[in-house]
């Protein structure tokens, strides 16, 4: 009797296992050594009082809200990939979520003087933070990586067959070797600003995740210095 198994998958899944969390291990180490480090320089007293030691107060609550916002974004990617999650799903308002999530970015925009703009409306049946994680990982990139006085749209573009969302701005785009790469957990095109930015480098893995539980596609479109536009198009089933 001669059994053969073929462990292929299953090999390859422990490697990925073992990359992510060599990725979540030093993502987590740098912003805890330099809280840890500017903890210490004040708990000894050799900061003195006033702007220094404001300034090292502000450093730790950014590292702070960075770890957060990373151990969110691992959690959900973590869901959705198990699967567990007990969902209701409903008919979501994509341009009414689209609407509110600028909202919640206009000190950005503000600051920046960067236009922004919903084209086209759709109710989609989904599970409603789904779409949201979606939008709001999609926008905010945009806005991210945008330059001062660009220009952000969403066009949401629904038929009787799918819906296509498009997200699109004039920023700095992606180089082409990184193109197909950006879709990667923790990959980074600019280390240096995405960090600056706050970014967890998750954020369009989970675009990619949410994508594929609904069975659509995603596409991207970009060239340096012109700007970047990402399509996500979800089928619309009678279920």
């Amino acid at each position: 009797v001669i059994v053969l198994t073929n462990v292929t998958q299953e090999r390859q899944m422990e490697a990925m296992r073992s990359e992510f969390i060599a990725n979540i291990s030093h993502e987590l180490k740098t912003p805890i050594t330099s809280i840890l480090g500017f903890t210490e320089l004040l708990t000894a007293g050799v900061v003195p009082e006033g702007e220094k030691r404001r300034e090292f107060l502000e450093r730790i609550g950014e590292e702070a809200r960075r770890m957060s916002a990373l151990i969110d974004d691992i959690l959900h990617l973590s869901s959705l990939e198990s699967k567990q999650t007990e969902e209701v799903w409903e008919m979501v308002d994509l341009r009414a979520l689209a609407e509110d999530i600028l909202r919640s970015l206009e000190p950005q925009l503000q600051r920046r003087q960067i236009t922004a703009e919903v084209v086209g409306a759709a109710r989609y049946r989904a599970y409603p933070d789904d779409m949201r994680q979606l939008l709001k990982n999609l926008i905010e990139n945009a806005v991210k990586y945008n330059r001062e006085g660009g220009r952000v749209e969403v066009r949401i573009a629904p038929d009787a067959y799918q819906c296509v969302i498009g997200v699109s701005d004039t920023g700095i785009g992606i180089p082409l070797e990184h193109q197909s790469r950006v879709f990667e957990r923790f990959y980074r095109v600019d280390k240096g600003r995405s960090k600056r930015e706050g970014g967890t480098g998750l954020g369009l893995s989970i675009v990619k995740h949410i994508t594929a539980k609904y069975g659509g596609r995603i596409t991207l479109v970009s060239r340096p210095e012109e700007g970047t536009s990402i399509r996500v198009t979800l089928p619309i089933t009678e279920e």
